[in-house]
Parts: structure tokens; C-alpha cells; sequence
């Protein structure tokens, strides 16, 4: 298989696991918690680097490796974005609703007021729909896979045969 896609596909298979991880342990809403949903960010700089030796050992040169590593995060990004439609629509989906209430508490707990609560929770509605969480993982995603597959590419790409 190709390694683009290959790694494209272990790195959304693998971010999508952890999302369903994250959802049937119920961490998502725990405010303690919900932070180490970012171990997707690890996960997708390992698939990087998998893939990225995999392109170098093609030829690649730098900027090569840099347009296969975004070449890898849109096709991971195009899985979690199915995945996290799945996640927020059919299995657990009163997740944007629980994450909103874990904001409100959170809120609370550092002593805003009541019209400061509406009023960040006004200012996040746009972005608190099934439809917008899957397009910023789809983002997160793209951005990180170019800016980590930038610092990858660095120490792994195809140096040619040496010259003494």
C-alpha cells in the first residue's frame, strides 16, 4: 500500500480509537480529564514519523516530505471527521450538550458570574455543533501534519548517496 495513505489511515484509525476512548470511559466530561484527549496530537506525530521514513526511503526531498505528511493528515482528517460525526450523532450524542455543562462548571468554579457563563457559552455555540467539532478535528489535524511533517522532515528524508 502506498505510504501516504497507509499512514494516513493508521493515524485516523488510531486518533478515532482514542476519541471512543475517551467517550466510553466518559473523560470527555470530566473536567480533571478532558485534556488528555490531546494525547491525539502523540499519536499523530508517531504516524507521522512511521510514514515520513517511509516516503524518505521513496527519494523524497525535503518539501516532498513535507506535501506527503499533509498528504497523510488530510486523509487521517477525512476519518476523523466521519468518525467524530459517528461519536457526536449516534453514540454518544449528548456529548456537545455534556461538554457545555463541564464548561458551565468550570466557569463556576473560578467565580464567573452568571452573565459572564451565558456569556462565553453564547460566544462558543457556533463551535459546540456535531458538524464544527468534526471540521476542527479535520483542522487540528491538516495543521499539525504540517507543521510536525515541517520538523520531522528535518532529521528524516533522503540524503542521496554520500561524496567523500
Amino acid at each position: 500500500m502506498n505510504p501516504i495513505l497507509s499512514a494516513g489511515l493508521l493515524i485516523g484509525v488510531l486518533c478515532s480509537v482514542w476519541m471512543f476512548v475517551m467517550g466510553f470511559t466518559g473523560w470527555y466530561k470530566d473536567p480533571t480529564l478532558a485534556n488528555v484527549f490531546f494525547v491525539v496530537i502523540a499519536i499523530e506525530i508517531g504516524g507521522l514519523i512511521w510514514g515520513l521514513r517511509k516516503t524518505a526511503a521513496q527519494g523524497r526531498t525535503y518539501g516532498g516530505q513535507i506535501l506527503a505528511g499533509a498528504m497523510m493528515a488530510i486523509v487521517a482528517g477525512v476519518l476523523i471527521i466521519a468518525s467524530s460525526l459517528v461519536f457526536t450523532t449516534i453514540v454518544f450524542p449528548n456529548s456537545v450538550a455534556e461538554v457545555e455543562q463541564m464548561y458551565r462548571a468550570r466557569l463556576q468554579q473560578q467565580g464567573r458570574s452568571e452573565a459572564e457563563i451565558t456569556a462565553a457559552i453564547q460566544g462558543n455555540a457556533a463551535s459546540a455543533t456535531p458538524m464544527a467539532q468534526a471540521e476542527s478535528g479535520f483542522v487540528g489535524t491538516f495543521v499539525t501534519g504540517i507543521v510536525a511533517s515541517a520538523v520531522i522532515a528535518i532529521f528524516i528524508r533522503h540524503r542521496g548517496p554520500r561524496v567523500r
